[in-house]
């Protein structure tokens, strides 16, 4: 990798050497400087763009053109006549000035090339082929050429540091809420532009009255000889793995067609060997653009997630077989009206297995009580975790949207979604022993949202916003645990087993659990804005949080003659009362009723936006014939403001004080299993938890020098926070909720700096990460701080001809501060991609990745490697054949280690094995 970062660095050398450098100022007739003029020059030899700059506030332009050539140079600016003239460079630099006319006539100098970035007021136009160099696929290829614009670790796109959730094609939403869908799909060569629209309005009669520097969304714009069409292509494939995996196969149509008045895309997947657009929990989280209307009103209410929560990632699976059919379409019969939704099916199978270590930290004694804190130490363990994972997932989303004038919208989404997923797990711990779990869950939840928007006049807007949310899980959970019958033996579960009132002299110990979670939300507001001037407005808010949550779970026993036993559990709370094995028509009931006051003003530079709201809640939860009430009134601030130093450079802040509820399953005073090993029961009486959050955050974008910067900062304190109250019995812990009386406090500092040197492009990411927690461990008081940095140095090319490489280096350091326990993880991640597209049909791509982690000087390491070869006839070629190879080295397993909030682990994730596959794709 060294060897690797010292060539290219030498080429970059090598390229700057050979450069000369053109530099001058583009002024207007009577003398002044142009901003965002366009300067290109295109090489005379070869006919193709040899490089391009945008005028600065100062009217100044840098190319960088290669020695003892000849270039035509057009300079241009929106209602001025372009400028051409034709130069030759030797191996001198070149001072030029430029100066532009007005141009009041219809003929204008055709361009021969289009400005790669462009702006106009707040969107960014990128154009799609000054990225390309024929290696591209997909829209996320093209993507990550792009400066200022990133996939993340998560699929997502980037923006400035900001994740981009909405994603239309021709104006229109594709599959709303996720952008994975589009990136991993829309064929790169059917994109003409990418526009990227900061400060986006959903509705745009209050784009002028509301603060949107955090909304990022992306249209595309597809080519020419792609509209009132059908494009896209069908791959299929089949390959070869190691035994005893099956032989591999793939099938993935997709296929799409837009027209001004309707559009329908098709996205279907089949196969065995891992690659899929969306992952489960991909799915478990597509939002569909949901955005609740409480948002900023102050208060947070949790209604909880009782589903599978440990649907593994696809990466850390030895065996995966997907299917997914997924439609979108959209539909306007006439100008006011429109609608538009998507059909989303998932079905998944995954077979997994981790190995983990466990280091428990040590309690240490309190000599102040008569007992042994200490004793109370967990012992190491080592797991050995077998699985098999099978879910199917269905989402639908229908959304209307009527404006039959620019005074009125009124819109409507439903969303519903339904799954089946079930997870089957054979654990071996060498605390335990073996268990056997199965978890099993069937929900279904229907999302539905009304807005109505009407502008009065110039200087009255209303706005109502309403979304209800159905939603219904039924989770069940069985553990079966190995039991010696030995009177002289006993297990590591008995204890346990004895305090839940089970049968211990049964051969095995077969723990069922049924639980049922009804949760029923509305959640409106009604705005009105009232625009005093050109610069300021005033925003009254009336909303409402209504929430009820039905709990029900019950535990019991099979017993060896297939009896079933309900248990009399001898576990106390802290009254010293008995806890039940059964939660009974467990009922919470939440109200927030909230008035918000908020004054916009502009001076200058500055835009600031104080507010205040003022809040009745109810807070209510009936359980066992008991009420527990809690109704207090509070007021909340919040403050923003925005520093806009440029059109493209600005810096913003923002504080609120926020309140947190918690969900039903914290509330519930009988017993809970998570697992076996993870028992809980809830208290009645938790009230909210308060937050301070702070956040400051700049962005600049720079066209002249092509300079992107992100930085923010990001800070909480959290005041009365619900924690938990733990105690172990060997490895099985027992845990209950409380507020606690000690603040915790969580800081992020992130940042970017990327710049564009002629076909290099480099950036530097860091990341640092505070959070200080306390925590209560058989009866104890533990503060755990933690603080995370990573630096992540990148630089790549982008070249049209050669082949292009990117490079980078990622260094995390961890350390933790457990009580007496102190750890210190290092990651050392270099990477490398290459691509090159060869004799206008052989496209090469390649990507090896070593991650190396080291732990109180103990390193373990781990190498993937993956390669692709394509043949197409030509860049417009119907038929495209490839072979592809992945886990080359054929490692069986990802190493990772980290630290909890009560141990240090060590993890070995299985992997799937060496995958070579054959394919062929037809593009329509």
């Amino acid at each position: 990798m060294k060897k690797a970062l010292l060539l290219l660095c030498l080429i970059v050398a090598s390229n700057s050497f050979a450069q000369v450098r053109m530099q001058g100022v583009v002024k207007d007739s009577i003398g002044t400087p142009l901003e965002l003029a366009n300067v290109i020059a295109i090489n005379q030899e070869t006919n193709a763009l040899e490089s391009y700059a945008v005028t600065n506030d100062k009217g100044k332009y840098v190319l960088s053109l290669g020695k003892n050539g000849k270039y035509k140079l057009q300079v241009s600016y929106i209602g001025y006549k372009t400028f051409e003239e034709i130069i030759s460079t030797t191996d001198v630099n070149i001072t030029k000035d430029f100066k532009l006319v007005p141009d009041n006539s219809l003929d204008a100098v055709e361009l021969t090339y289009e400005m790669p970035v462009t702006i106009k007021g707040d969107t960014l136009i990128y154009n799609a082929d000054s990225f390309k160099n024929g290696s591209e696929r997909k829209l996320e290829d093209l993507i990550e050429k792009m400066p200022g614009m990133e996939i993340n670790e998560d699929g997502q796109i980037e923006v400035e540091g900001k994740v981009v959730n909405k994603l239309m094609v021709e104006g229109k939403d594709f599959f709303d809420g996720d952008t994975k869908l589009a990136t991993k799909n829309i064929p790169s060569n059917a994109v003409d532009k990418v526009q990227v629209l900061r400060n986006y309005a959903e509705v745009g009669q209050l784009r002028s009255v509301t603060n949107n520097q955090d909304n990022v969304a992306i249209n595309i714009k597809l080519k020419e000889g792609k509209k009132n069409f059908w494009f896209g292509d069908v791959t299929a494939g089949a390959g070869t793995a190691p035994s005893p995996n099956d032989e591999l196969y793939l099938v993935q149509p997709k296929l799409f067609y837009y027209s001004p008045k309707y559009s329908i895309n098709f996205i279907g997947d089949m196969n065995n060997i891992g690659e899929v657009a969306l992952t489960n929990r991909d799915l478990r989280g597509f939002g569909g653009g949901f955005r609740l209307p409480s948002r900023t009103s102050g208060t947070n209410i949790n209604l909880g997630d009782n589903g599978l929560g440990g649907l593994t990632n696809i990466a850390n699976a030895q065996e995966v077989i997907t299917k997914l059919g997924s439609a979108n379409f959209s539909y306007s019969p006439n100008e006011a009206l429109d609608l538009s939704g998507f059909l989303i099916y998932n079905s998944s199978r995954l077979r997994t297995r981790e190995d983990n270590f466990i280091d428990y930290i040590e309690f240490e004694d309190d000599p102040d009580t008569p007992i042994d804190e200490s004793e109370g130490t967990p012992p190491d363990e080592e797991t050995v975790s077998t699985g098999r994972e099978a879910t199917n997932q269905f989402i639908a989303k229908l959304s209307a949207s009527y404006k039959p004038n620019v005074n009125n919208q009124l819109d409507y989404d439903i969303l519903a979604r339904t799954s089946d997923d079930e997870e089957r797990q054979n654990l071996f711990s060498s605390v335990v022993g073996n268990t056997d779990q199965l978890n099993q869950v069937n929900p279904y939840s229907i999302n539905q949202n009304l807005n109505y928007y009407y502008t009065l006049d110039e200087n009255n807007i209303f706005a109502l916003e309403a979304q209800h949310l159905l939603k219904d899980e039924d989770p069940f959970y069985n553990a079966l645990l190995v039991n010696s019958t030995d009177p002289n033996t006993t297990d590591a579960f008995d204890t346990t087993a004895a305090s839940l009132g089970l049968d211990l002299e049964q051969s095995l110990y077969d723990i069922n659990q049924d639980r049922r979670v009804k949760s029923n939300q509305l959640d409106a507001k009604l705005d009105y804005y009232n625009i005093l001037n050109a610069k300021s407005n005033i925003n009254l808010t009336l909303g409402t949080i209504f929430s009820n949550q039905n709990f029900n779970s019950n535990i019991f026993q099979f017993l060896d003659n297939g009896a079933r036993l309900d248990p009399t559990p001898t576990i106390t709370d802290s009254d010293g009362q008995l806890l039940a094995a059964t939660n009974d028509d467990v009922e919470y009931r939440f109200s927030d009723v909230y008035l918000g006051v908020h004054y916009r003003f502009k001076t200058g530079k500055f835009t600031f936006t104080p507010g205040v709201s003022f809040h009745a809640y109810s807070n209510q939860n009936t359980q066992n014939g008991e009420t527990f009430k809690d109704n207090f009134f509070d007021v909340l601030p919040d403050f923003e403001m925005r520093i806009q130093f440029k059109k493209s450079e600005s810096l913003q802040f923002n504080y609120n004080l926020s309140n947190t509820f918690t969900d039903v399953t914290n509330i519930a005073e009988g017993l809970v299993l998570n697992n076996f090993n993870n028992i809980q029961f809830g208290n009645p009486e938790l009230v909210n938890a308060l937050s301070h959050n702070f956040r400051l955050f700049y962005s600049s974008f720079n066209l002249f020098n092509y300079t992107n910067v992100f930085a923010g900062l990001n800070y909480s304190r959290n005041e009365d926070q619900i924690r938990s109250f733990t105690n172990f019995e060997n490895v099985i812990r027992t845990s209950t909720f409380f507020n606690s009386q000690f603040a915790d406090e969580n800081g992020t500092l992130f940042g970017r700096v990327q710049r564009t040197f002629g076909k290099f492009r480099a950036s530097l990411r860091t990341n640092f990460s505070y959070s200080k927690l306390n925590q209560f461990i058989q009866g104890q008081q533990s503060l755990n701080e933690s603080f995370s940095q990573n630096y992540t140095p990148e630089i790549r090319t982008n070249f049209r001809e050669a082949p292009n490489v990117r490079l980078r280096y990622g260094y995390t350091v961890t350390n933790n501060d457990q009580g007496s326990n102190s750890t210190k993880f290092i990651t050392r991640s270099p990477s490398v991609e290459f691509d090159a597209y060869i004799w206008d049909a052989v496209t090469f791509v390649t990507d090896f990745a070593y991650t190396e982690q080291e732990n109180d000087g103990q390193t373990q390491a781990f190498r993937t490697w993956n390669a692709s070869l394509r043949y197409r006839k030509g860049r417009d070629a119907k038929w495209e054949y490839s072979l592809r190879a992945t886990n080359i080295l054929d490692i069986d397993s990802n190493i990772s280690n980290g630290a909890g909030n009560i141990s240090v682990f060590s993890s070995e994730t299985f992997i799937q094995p060496r995958f070579i596959t054959f394919r062929f794709t037809y593009t329509l």
